[in-house]
Protein backbone atom coordinates (compact mmCIF):
# COMPACT_ATOMS: atom_id res chain seq x y z
CA UNK A 1 0.00 0.00 0.00
CA UNK A 2 2.98 2.24 0.82
CA UNK A 3 4.68 1.68 -2.66
CA UNK A 4 1.26 2.51 -4.47
CA UNK A 5 0.99 6.14 -2.38
CA UNK A 6 4.56 6.71 -3.58
CA UNK A 7 3.64 5.73 -6.84
CA UNK A 8 1.27 8.64 -6.60
CA UNK A 9 3.92 11.14 -5.60
CA UNK A 10 6.21 10.28 -8.26
CA UNK A 11 4.04 11.17 -11.35
CA UNK A 12 6.01 12.39 -14.38
CA UNK A 13 4.70 16.13 -13.78
CA UNK A 14 6.21 16.08 -9.53
CA UNK A 15 9.17 14.09 -11.10
CA UNK A 16 9.83 17.23 -13.38
CA UNK A 17 9.09 19.83 -11.03
CA UNK A 18 11.22 18.22 -8.43
CA UNK A 19 14.71 17.99 -10.74
CA UNK A 20 14.06 21.26 -11.71
CA UNK A 21 13.77 22.56 -7.84
CA UNK A 22 16.73 20.50 -6.99
CA UNK A 23 19.00 21.72 -9.98
CA UNK A 24 18.32 25.06 -8.83
CA UNK A 25 19.47 23.82 -5.09
CA UNK A 26 22.58 22.27 -6.20
CA UNK A 27 24.06 25.20 -7.92
CA UNK A 28 22.71 28.02 -5.22
CA UNK A 29 25.97 27.81 -3.57
CA UNK A 30 27.27 29.54 -6.60
CA UNK A 31 25.02 32.02 -7.72
CA UNK A 32 22.47 33.37 -5.38
CA UNK A 33 19.94 33.81 -8.53
CA UNK A 34 19.43 30.22 -7.90
CA UNK A 35 18.38 30.95 -4.52
CA UNK A 36 16.16 33.49 -5.58
CA UNK A 37 14.55 31.33 -8.61
CA UNK A 38 13.99 28.55 -6.38
CA UNK A 39 11.76 30.78 -3.59
CA UNK A 40 9.73 32.23 -6.60
CA UNK A 41 8.99 29.20 -8.04
CA UNK A 42 7.67 27.87 -4.45
CA UNK A 43 5.30 31.24 -4.19
CA UNK A 44 1.91 28.79 -5.10
CA UNK A 45 3.02 25.48 -3.41
CA UNK A 46 1.57 23.45 -0.25
CA UNK A 47 4.46 24.66 1.55
CA UNK A 48 3.67 28.25 0.50
CA UNK A 49 0.49 28.09 1.81
CA UNK A 50 2.16 26.56 5.36
CA UNK A 51 4.40 29.20 5.46
CA UNK A 52 1.30 31.61 5.26
CA UNK A 53 -0.73 30.46 7.93
CA UNK A 54 2.23 30.11 10.66
CA UNK A 55 3.31 33.70 9.48
CA UNK A 56 -0.81 34.49 10.09
CA UNK A 57 -0.64 33.04 14.03
CA UNK A 58 1.57 36.08 14.82
CA UNK A 59 -0.52 39.28 14.40
CA UNK A 60 2.69 41.43 13.51
CA UNK A 61 3.61 39.29 11.10
CA UNK A 62 0.45 39.47 9.35
CA UNK A 63 0.32 43.11 9.61
CA UNK A 64 3.48 43.94 7.71
CA UNK A 65 2.53 41.11 5.39
CA UNK A 66 -0.75 43.93 4.36
CA UNK A 67 0.90 46.44 4.93
CA UNK A 68 3.48 45.57 2.26
CA UNK A 69 6.87 47.59 3.86
CA UNK A 70 9.18 47.71 1.66
CA UNK A 71 11.90 50.39 2.94
CA UNK A 72 14.40 52.43 1.04
CA UNK A 73 17.83 51.04 -0.51
CA UNK A 74 20.13 50.13 2.11
CA UNK A 75 22.98 52.44 2.46
CA UNK A 76 25.97 51.27 3.44
CA UNK A 77 28.35 54.36 3.86
CA UNK A 78 25.88 55.67 6.27
CA UNK A 79 25.36 52.41 8.46
CA UNK A 80 29.38 52.12 8.55
CA UNK A 81 29.06 55.82 10.38
CA UNK A 82 26.41 54.22 13.16
CA UNK A 83 28.07 54.29 16.57
CA UNK A 84 30.52 50.92 17.23
CA UNK A 85 28.48 47.92 18.32
CA UNK A 86 25.23 49.27 16.57
CA UNK A 87 23.16 46.63 14.46
CA UNK A 88 23.88 48.95 11.48
CA UNK A 89 27.39 49.63 11.88
CA UNK A 90 27.79 46.18 12.42
CA UNK A 91 25.80 44.83 9.32
CA UNK A 92 27.83 47.83 7.11
CA UNK A 93 31.02 46.50 8.57
CA UNK A 94 31.19 43.09 7.97
CA UNK A 95 29.31 43.57 4.35
CA UNK A 96 32.31 45.87 3.35
CA UNK A 97 34.78 43.53 4.59
CA UNK A 98 33.01 40.39 3.34
CA UNK A 99 33.04 42.05 -0.13
CA UNK A 100 29.19 41.85 -0.95
CA UNK A 101 26.61 44.13 -2.12
CA UNK A 102 24.72 44.87 0.61
CA UNK A 103 21.67 45.46 -1.73
CA UNK A 104 21.74 41.85 -3.34
CA UNK A 105 18.66 41.06 -3.62
CA UNK A 106 16.20 41.45 -6.10
CA UNK A 107 13.81 44.63 -6.05
CA UNK A 108 9.87 44.13 -5.39
CA UNK A 109 9.09 43.44 -9.24
CA UNK A 110 11.14 40.45 -9.29
CA UNK A 111 8.11 39.23 -6.97
CA UNK A 112 5.74 39.85 -9.17
CA UNK A 113 5.51 43.58 -8.25
CA UNK A 114 4.39 42.11 -4.34
CA UNK A 115 1.02 40.99 -5.68
CA UNK A 116 0.29 38.16 -3.18
CA UNK A 117 0.96 37.55 -0.06
CA UNK A 118 3.42 34.69 -0.78
CA UNK A 119 5.69 36.88 -2.94
CA UNK A 120 5.87 39.91 -0.08
CA UNK A 121 7.14 37.28 2.28
CA UNK A 122 9.82 36.30 0.20
CA UNK A 123 10.84 39.44 -0.87
CA UNK A 124 11.05 39.94 3.27
CA UNK A 125 12.89 37.39 3.64
CA UNK A 126 15.24 37.46 1.17
CA UNK A 127 15.91 41.23 1.69
CA UNK A 128 16.77 40.66 5.72
CA UNK A 129 18.15 37.25 4.97
CA UNK A 130 21.79 39.10 5.48
CA UNK A 131 20.68 40.70 8.77
CA UNK A 132 19.53 37.41 9.94
CA UNK A 133 23.30 36.27 9.78
CA UNK A 134 24.29 39.41 11.67
CA UNK A 135 21.92 38.74 14.45
CA UNK A 136 22.39 34.72 14.21
CA UNK A 137 25.97 35.08 14.64
CA UNK A 138 26.35 32.61 11.29
CA UNK A 139 28.88 33.22 9.06
CA UNK A 140 28.07 34.49 5.14
CA UNK A 141 29.81 31.93 3.78
CA UNK A 142 28.78 28.19 3.17
CA UNK A 143 30.04 27.21 6.94
CA UNK A 144 27.32 28.84 8.44
CA UNK A 145 24.30 29.42 5.83
CA UNK A 146 22.32 26.26 6.59
CA UNK A 147 22.33 27.57 10.14
CA UNK A 148 20.95 31.13 9.10
CA UNK A 149 18.04 29.76 7.09
CA UNK A 150 17.14 27.16 9.35
CA UNK A 151 15.92 29.67 11.38
CA UNK A 152 13.24 30.82 8.99
CA UNK A 153 12.23 27.11 8.71
CA UNK A 154 11.93 26.55 12.75
CA UNK A 155 10.06 30.49 12.62
CA UNK A 156 7.56 30.56 9.47
CA UNK A 157 8.32 27.25 7.23
CA UNK A 158 9.93 29.81 4.89
CA UNK A 159 9.38 26.72 1.81
CA UNK A 160 12.89 28.48 -0.08
CA UNK A 161 14.74 28.13 3.06
CA UNK A 162 13.61 24.47 4.11
CA UNK A 163 13.61 22.63 0.38
CA UNK A 164 17.12 23.83 0.58
CA UNK A 165 18.04 22.22 4.23
CA UNK A 166 16.74 18.70 2.81
CA UNK A 167 18.69 19.06 -0.10
CA UNK A 168 22.01 19.71 1.39
CA UNK A 169 21.24 17.10 3.79
CA UNK A 170 20.40 14.47 0.91
CA UNK A 171 23.16 15.72 -1.31
CA UNK A 172 25.77 15.67 1.94
CA UNK A 173 24.53 12.36 2.77
CA UNK A 174 25.68 10.82 -0.85
CA UNK A 175 28.55 12.28 -1.18
CA UNK A 176 29.79 11.27 2.95
CA UNK A 177 32.02 8.11 3.10
CA UNK A 178 34.22 9.24 6.47
CA UNK A 179 33.31 10.08 9.57
CA UNK A 180 33.08 13.95 10.50
CA UNK A 181 36.15 13.10 13.01
CA UNK A 182 38.38 12.00 10.63
CA UNK A 183 38.18 14.96 8.23
CA UNK A 184 41.05 17.40 8.31
CA UNK A 185 39.53 20.08 7.46
CA UNK A 186 36.80 22.67 7.49
CA UNK A 187 36.48 22.67 3.47
CA UNK A 188 35.83 18.45 3.78
CA UNK A 189 34.10 18.74 7.44
CA UNK A 190 31.34 21.20 5.57
CA UNK A 191 30.76 18.80 2.85
CA UNK A 192 29.70 15.93 5.52
CA UNK A 193 26.24 15.23 6.39
CA UNK A 194 27.19 15.30 9.53
CA UNK A 195 28.49 19.36 9.58
CA UNK A 196 24.62 20.13 7.62
CA UNK A 197 23.00 18.02 10.76
CA UNK A 198 24.80 19.98 13.18
CA UNK A 199 23.98 23.56 11.02
CA UNK A 200 20.51 22.82 10.79
CA UNK A 201 20.09 21.55 13.93
CA UNK A 202 21.77 24.42 15.43
CA UNK A 203 19.58 27.03 13.55
CA UNK A 204 16.14 25.56 14.21
CA UNK A 205 16.92 25.50 18.18
CA UNK A 206 17.94 29.19 18.02
CA UNK A 207 14.80 29.63 15.31
CA UNK A 208 12.48 27.92 18.02
CA UNK A 209 13.88 29.72 20.97
CA UNK A 210 13.60 33.08 19.78
CA UNK A 211 10.89 35.76 19.20
CA UNK A 212 9.72 36.38 15.78
CA UNK A 213 11.83 37.84 13.58
CA UNK A 214 10.27 38.33 10.62
CA UNK A 215 7.94 40.94 11.83
CA UNK A 216 10.85 43.25 13.10
CA UNK A 217 11.68 46.17 10.92
CA UNK A 218 15.24 46.21 11.09
CA UNK A 219 15.53 49.82 9.31
CA UNK A 220 14.40 51.19 12.15
CA UNK A 221 16.74 49.17 14.69
CA UNK A 222 19.81 50.46 12.95
CA UNK A 223 21.10 52.25 15.79
CA UNK A 224 20.45 50.10 18.34
CA UNK A 225 22.97 48.04 20.28
CA UNK A 226 23.68 44.38 18.90
CA UNK A 227 24.16 42.49 21.61
CA UNK A 228 21.08 43.86 23.26
CA UNK A 229 19.03 43.41 20.64
CA UNK A 230 19.90 40.12 20.68
CA UNK A 231 18.37 39.51 24.34
CA UNK A 232 15.32 41.62 23.39
CA UNK A 233 14.54 39.12 20.68
CA UNK A 234 16.38 35.72 22.28
CA UNK A 235 18.89 35.05 19.90
CA UNK A 236 22.13 33.36 21.58
CA UNK A 237 24.22 33.62 18.79
CA UNK A 238 26.91 32.24 17.24
CA UNK A 239 30.49 33.39 18.04
CA UNK A 240 32.93 30.86 17.74
CA UNK A 241 34.27 28.58 15.46
CA UNK A 242 34.57 28.62 11.38
CA UNK A 243 30.23 29.13 11.37
CA UNK A 244 30.41 32.04 13.20
CA UNK A 245 31.53 35.49 11.14
CA UNK A 246 32.16 36.56 14.40
CA UNK A 247 35.67 34.65 14.36
CA UNK A 248 37.09 35.90 11.13
CA UNK A 249 40.01 37.72 12.05
CA UNK A 250 39.05 40.51 9.36
CA UNK A 251 36.12 41.58 10.54
CA UNK A 252 36.93 40.97 14.03
CA UNK A 253 39.72 43.79 12.84
CA UNK A 254 37.58 45.96 11.32
CA UNK A 255 34.98 45.97 14.55
CA UNK A 256 37.65 46.40 17.22
CA UNK A 257 37.09 43.06 18.62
Amino acid sequence: MGFRYLNGLASQDNLDAFLGLMDLAAGAGASAENVFELTHRLRASKPMQLCLKRLAQDPASQALIERRYVGAPYDSAALRALPPGSLGHTYGTVMEVMGYDINFFPKPDYFAALDTDADYVNYRATATHDLHHILSGFSLNNYGELGVISISVAQFSHPGSAFLDLMSLLLSWFRSDTPIDQLDTIQEQARSASYAYKMIGNGLEMGLNAKPLFPVIWEERWEQNLDDLRTELGIVPALDGPWSWASDPAIQQALGY
